[in-house]
């Protein structure tokens, strides 16, 4: 749309704006397959990192299993 108010509404392209369904369908099943085995980070051990982001004794990455 171009007018005295919105001279030039273009934009570029992002990775976002291409869908690959093989890749998605792909990465799906990685996550299943994580998931299946277990190799999960628990939420209460994400939330308990990022709260510590930005104090003076940030905690380190949990891990899986946590």
């Amino acid at each position: 749309m171009r007018s005295w108010y919105f001279p030039d509404m273009t934009r570029e392209r992002s990775l976002f704006d291409e869908r690959d369904p093989a890749a998605e369908a792909a990465a799906d099943a990685r996550a299943e397959a994580d998931v299946g085995a277990g190799r999960l980070v628990g939420h209460d051990a994400v939330k308990r990192w990022i709260a510590s982001w930005g104090t003076e004794a940030p905690l380190p990455r949990p891990k899986t299993g946590e």
